[in-house]
């Protein structure tokens, strides 16, 4: 009797340690609940085995005679991947279609009237890989730092005030550095601003304790798990509110069947330097969080929606009307929230588009615009096939509404990841591609392209329109162009060429003229004039 005490509560501590190390939640719709339900019944086993009586014969091992008890835990384990196949093939598109078809709601919208023309000012052009580049940058400038922690490859896109950055915490690098600095915490954090590459370290009062490098009762999982053992989690993000102060941002998840169907219901909103957390309903969500939603998620949801609109049978037979998401995504600032893009395309695959999707990635909304046009991998090989001769990388594209028309916007990156060009090319005909050098500057590039193809840059945002009164003008010949200068009477200084209008040999001191232009430097290149 000493003996099977002292097994079971050996078993006990292992069962104990188990769970403190895979965390499952206590939850019958969570497949890490089965498997965690089914080894703790081999340990069970194994812990009781010494109650039964083994013989060997004719090369076979088998038991003799073993207590009742013992014959539980090995029931355990068919029983329950029968009951997992029998729920999850009676949830399955097989006869649910019409319910996994409608796991994301998906409203069709026009472009030009939900899409506002783009500001340059506001497109988050840098992609993660140069945010990182940047980010390892600026943590290797900081010593105390550097050889303490490491830069999480995070990097969260959010709209923080207006401003669109990417956040990452630091992490302990190793358990020996997480123990010396365990007291104080993490105290920073990196931000990369997406649209002109500035990257700060961020230094916060507090320490930040709960994060996944952490150990012990401190690591962020266990913390999560200990608070809300039956809650199901998602990938947690971080992000940081208005304030700057940080959060971790874990959507809480609902299943259909046994980890099938899953939908995010929730979120848990915890503050890493107190460990204080606040579970909220979907609705319910703070405005300033910008991340509920995960991208594999948005993308696996969209594609059941263009799967199973027919049916489950016409998912693979027939394929009528079947579309499913091109492959890669990127994201959007829009409305102080952020979204993620992609375009939807046939079953079959032909280089095409039919529109695309934008989520709302803390809402969940989502809406379809009906443009076809050039597959995203498509217009990145027409931007780089202008300049093949370099061998650059092209980022994924970027949707914009350029001109009132959709126009797919890619960076140019070398070997080292710097961007070198930019690349504007028309949705629906990606022949239509420009490529400017990046010194020249975005809004140059997107005048190149507008101007190439003919487009009106007067009513572009792009560029600045001003009524001047000319105070003085002469005109020169420079690289066989002729340019003219002209002065206004509040002593601003412009140029122009000669292409821009055949009327500029007739402006006189005095007259009034209507310039536009991209930037007010020292002299001011006019783009049009009237």
């Amino acid at each position: 009797m000493k003996k099977i005490i002292i097994r079971n509560i050996v078993g006990l501590l292992v069962m104990a340690w188990l769970y403190y190390v895979m965390l499952p939640p206590i939850n019958l719709s969570a497949i890490s609940f089965w498997i965690f339900l089914c080894l703790l019944a081999i340990i069970f086993f194994i812990a009781n085995i010494g109650d039964s009586k083994w013989v060997v014969d004719k090369n076979q091992v088998r038991f003799e005679k073993a207590p009742k008890y013992m014959t539980i835990p090995l029931a355990i384990i068919p029983i329950t991947i029968v009951v997992v196949l029998i729920v999850n093939i009676a949830t399955s598109p097989l006869f649910n279609s019409k319910a996994w078809a409608n796991r994301i709601t998906v409203e069709n919208a026009e472009f030009t009237k939900e899409i506002k023309e783009v500001d340059f000012n506001t497109l988050p052009l840098l992609d993660k890989e140069s945010s990182q580049k940047l980010g390892d940058r600026t943590m290797g400038q900081n010593s105390e730092y550097v050889s303490q922690y490491y830069v999480s490859d995070l990097y969260t896109q959010i709209n923080f005030n207006d401003e669109i950055i990417r956040v990452t915490p630091i992490e302990y690098d190793g358990v020996i550095k997480w123990f010396i600095n365990r007291k104080n915490g993490i105290n920073a954090y990196i931000t990369v601003n997406s649209v002109n590459g500035e990257s700060k370290l961020v230094k916060v009062d507090n320490g930040l304790k709960y994060m996944p490098s952490a150990h012990f009762n401190e690591k962020l999982k266990r913390k999560l798990r200990f608070t809300y053992p039956t809650a199901i989690f998602g990938e947690s993000r971080f992000e940081i509110d208005n304030e700057g102060h940080p959060y971790w941002i874990t959507p809480v998840i609902k299943y259909t069947g046994i980890s099938n169907r899953e939908r995010i219901v929730g979120a848990v909103i915890l503050d890493p330097t107190t460990g204080e957390s606040t579970k909220y309903d979907l609705k319910d969500i703070p405005e300033w969080v910008d991340n509920v939603y995960y991208a594999n998620l948005v993308i696996d949801m969209v594609n059941n929606w263009g799967e199973y609109q027919g049916g489950w049978l016409n998912s693979f037979i027939g394929q009528k009307n079947v579309t499913n998401t091109t492959t890669g995504y990127n994201y959007l600032a829009l409305n102080d929230d952020v979204y993620l893009y992609t375009g939807i395309t046939s079953v079959v695959s032909d280089e095409s588009n039919l529109g695309f999707i934008l989520t709302n990635l803390r809402t969940g909304e989502t809406k379809y615009y009906d443009v076809p046009g050039a597959e995203e991998y498509s217009a990145m090989e027409s931007a780089k096939g202008q300049v093949q001769q370099m061998n650059y990388t092209s980022t994924f594209p970027l949707l914009i509404n350029l001109n009132n028309k959709p126009t797919y916007l890619v960076s140019l990156k070398d070997n080292a990841g710097l961007v070198k060009m930019y690349a504007f090319i028309d949705v629906q005909d990606y022949q239509k591609v420009v490529v400017t050098d990046a010194s020249e500057g975005i809004n140059k590039a997107a005048l190149n392209y507008l101007q190439r193809y003919g487009e009106n840059t007067k009513d572009s945002n792009i560029v600045t329109e001003k009524e001047i009164v000319v105070k003085n003008i002469t005109s020169s010949v420079k690289d066989g162009n002729t340019w003219y200068y002209i002065t206004d009477t509040n002593g601003k200084k412009y140029k122009a060429k000669i292409t821009l209008s055949d009327n500029l040999p007739f402006i006189s001191n005095g007259d009034k003229v209507k310039v536009y232009f991209l930037e007010d430097k020292e002299i001011i290149e006019i783009t049009d004039i009237k």
